[in-house]
């Protein structure tokens, strides 16, 4: 596994160039994270030190971020599933950081993404039911100042996974 660094607006970057080594281990790790460090070396055909090195420099050059368990919303009582997309017409600094601090404050924010277009933000929030993502609403417009938010209810979810592409990652 070698580095490449590359320039985007300004900023460096560090894209990790992959080996086909380094895919099968990320393929086992997003499929299940919980797998001992013996599945994996004989999975991928290596031995134990190796393949922990390569986890251990995949750690340290950010392409494994973290690992965590992903839970059943449903089991949890959490059935609404809200993708919310809101314009401002604030595009200041102050507002954007009261906002962030709004968003990084709601645990039902799990996800919020920055747009290019019409939509400045999206967010998709996981609650119980309408009447929560109402308060959820209130409590948000209470905070900062948005010129329009529309909520769209997922009817149903029909893929949803955390794996990447890794096939073509890092090439």
């Amino acid at each position: 596994m070698s580095e490449q660094v590359s320039q985007d607006a300004g900023a460096a970057q560090t894209s990790v160039r992959l080996d086909d080594v380094d895919r099968k281990i990320l393929a086992l790790l997003q499929a299940d994270a919980t797998l001992s460090l013996d599945q994996i070396a004989d999975r991928v055909g290596a031995s134990k030190t190796p393949v922990w090195n390569r986890i251990r420099k995949l750690r340290e050059a950010g392409v494994i971020r973290r690992q965590v368990a992903i839970l059943d919303p449903e089991a949890l009582g959490l059935e609404a599933c809200f993708f919310v997309l809101i314009r401002t017409a604030e595009h200041d600094k102050d507002w954007a950081a009261r906002f962030l601090k709004a968003l990084r404050e709601r645990p039902e924010v799990v996800e919020a993404h920055r747009l290019a277009g019409d939509i400045d933000y999206i967010l998709k929030v996981q609650v119980r039911n309408a009447r929560a993502y109402d308060r959820f609403y209130q409590s948000l417009i209470s905070e900062v100042k948005i010129y329009n938010v529309t909520a769209l209810l997922s009817m149903e979810e029909i893929k949803a996974t955390s794996a990447l592409p890794i096939a073509e990652a890092g090439r």
